[in-house]
């Protein structure tokens, strides 16, 4: 395996722009941008380890259980994250509610468990690990970032247009979430027919 590995996450097979996996965090808590990194973060340490740990025991699962086992390591992880978020700030822990849960059925992560960390080495699995856990968190970035910046003027908390900026209130609201995505996809479907 090349560079390839880990690139091809980021942008040629991202989770979110190209094959549209794990909609419901990336509609749902992507309504600031601090919620999108702390979602994506979350999403990738827990892919990260969980694929890692895949690869480390892949000829000792049975086949008959390896379903089972992958979604026992993702959601040894995921706990994990729970409590580190919680100890980190409440705030957030409410802010990303049932999400944060929900990790351990996220389809990138046991798709990636079953489709590569499976069938590859340690190093080769950290790499399409990463790679496909950052190009998830810059999906959520490009979703929340938006959202943000035109649902309440800010970003990452911060206010950036000003006093006279007048929110749009429906960036912030779920269908901001479906707007924003098509947006964003439309925008790479140009780009694409402009690359060809």
């Amino acid at each position: 395996m090349t560079a390839d590995t880990f690139s091809k996450g980021l942008w040629r097979e991202n989770p979110v722009f190209v094959q549209v996996l794990g909609m419901c965090p990336v509609l749902a808590v992507t309504n600031t941008a601090i919620n999108s990194m702390a979602m994506g973060l979350a999403t990738l340490f827990v892919l990260v380890m969980s694929s890692t740990l895949v690869s480390l025991l892949r000829h000792l699962i049975p086949k008959q259980v390896r379903i089972a086992s992958f979604i026992l390591i993702i959601a040894t992880f995921v706990t994990a994250v729970d409590y580190v978020i919680q100890a980190i700030s409440v705030e957030l822990h409410k802010a990303l509610g049932a999400f944060i849960s929900l990790i351990v059925v996220n389809c990138i992560i046991l798709g990636r468990a079953e489709a590569f960390a499976s069938k590859n080495g340690v190093l080769d699995a950290m790499k399409d690990a990463l790679g496909m856990g950052l190009g998830f968190t810059f999906g959520l970035l490009c979703l929340g970032g938006v959202r943000e910046l035109f649902g309440s003027g800010s970003l990452f908390g911060w206010h950036v247009l000003g006093p006279h900026f007048e929110p749009w209130v429906l960036m912030v609201l779920p269908p901001g979430g479906f707007f924003t995505l098509a947006g964003w996809l439309w925008l790479i479907e140009l780009r694409k027919g402009r690359a060809t």
